[in-house]
């Protein structure tokens, strides 16, 4: 259950609190939405409300459309948030509203007037396949971070450390099992084809990296060669896996994972996917720093796991691929969000005029 930030707690009028707590409960429980939408939704409505305490508001029936107004201004001018983020907030402020009316609290929503701001479309970043590829093959053996000596506290005797986690790794014992007395340390994971298998994922399935990091081992079917994708507001849609990416999961798969994950945990299905070098399942922010790792190795610039996405979506339209089928394997619930692909690949829009418009 995902609870109320800190700072509502601690700052809002008791009414404000116990409303934040309860709105949040209700999308949680009816919505399905996902932690990080939950956790986006609890932020938003922190600063709305502080906002509303500021004015002296103490209670749902005083608040008035000018008072919602003045906190997106607000947003802009004091927060320097973009259009996108304030239209974020501009939903949830909505969406809150319209369940206070739902609860009895408010006879109309003082919402319904807000106008959506004007949204700038961004074009998404995009690599080249050339540059994917060099994005794709940068972790390599040769990649890995050496066990570097150290000295332990009080000892003259030096301890492997692993520059890439800062973990000892030189004693034998504990998740490893055998003699605690052997200096013999444990094979090391190969952590590039883990990161590999993680990079070839995000580009042939076009997966968040909130997705890639939550999948389990039953997700993936390597017999039908697909990934069981489970994205926001908790929707599933299955997901086509290439022949590449499918070769690097087996890899890692065979030669990685089993010395991340010993016992049970190695054959779980429900178990996660992709590992951390502590047999942690693998977080969304570790997600972003392996990509942005690999992408400098690859001399690539302002590359995150989302290019990745961008990437996929764009070279499939420029395949030939029909904008449905697109919207279907990114999960988009709206296929406008789909559309601002058909605004990057310039070259595919030219070559459809040039061929069926009739003066070309």
């Amino acid at each position: 259950m995902t609870s109320m930030p800190a700072s509502a707690a601690t700052t809002l009028p008791a009414p404000f609190a116990r409303l934040h707590r309860d709105f949040l409960g209700f999308v949680r429980v009816e919505c399905g939405l996902s932690a990080n939408t939950l956790d986006a939704y609890g932020r938003d409505l922190t600063y709305l409300l502080e906002h509303l305490a500021a004015k002296g508001r103490a209670a749902p029936i005083e608040i008035t459309p000018r008072d919602l107004s003045e906190h997106l201004v607000t947003l802009r001018t004091m927060r320097n948030l973009a259009s996108s983020s304030i239209t974020r907030h501009l939903a949830t402020i909505k969406v809150f509203s319209r369940w206070l009316v739902t609860i009895g609290q408010l006879q109309e929503s003082p919402a319904e007037v807000l106008e959506r701001p004007t949204r700038w479309r961004k074009l998404p970043g995009v690599l080249s396949p050339r540059q994917v590829k060099l994005l794709i093959e940068a972790p390599r053996p040769d990649s890995e971070a050496p066990a570097v000596p150290s000295r332990r506290a009080g000892s003259d005797k030096p301890s492997h450390t692993t520059e890439r986690s800062g973990e000892r790794d030189g004693e034998g014992g504990g998740q490893w099992g055998g003699d605690p007395r052997s200096k013999r340390s444990p094979p090391r994971a190969p952590l590039y084809l883990r990161d590999r298998a993680m990079l070839e994922l995000l580009y042939a399935s076009g997966l968040r990296a909130s997705e890639v990091a939550s999948l389990r081992l039953r997700d993936y079917h390597p017999v039908l060669g697909t990934v069981l994708v489970t994205g926001k507001g908790n929707r599933q849609r299955l997901v086509p896996v290439g022949k590449p990416a499918q070769r690097a999961i087996a890899e890692y798969l065979q030669h990685c994972r089993p010395l991340l994950a010993r016992g049970p945990a190695a054959i779980d299905p429900a178990a996660t996917l992709l590992l951390s070098n502590r047999a942690r399942p693998l977080e969304r922010v570790a997600v972003w720093q392996i990509v942005k790792k690999h992408a400098a190795v690859a001399g690539l610039a302002n590359v995150h796991p989302h290019v990745l996405r961008h990437s996929f979506a764009t070279h499939l339209l420029s395949g030939g691929a029909d904008l449905r089928v697109v919207q279907e394997l990114l999960g988009h619930a709206d296929i406008g969000t789909t559309q601002v692909y058909t605004h990057v690949d310039s070259s595919r829009l030219k070559h459809v005029h040039s061929k069926y418009h009739p003066r070309p």
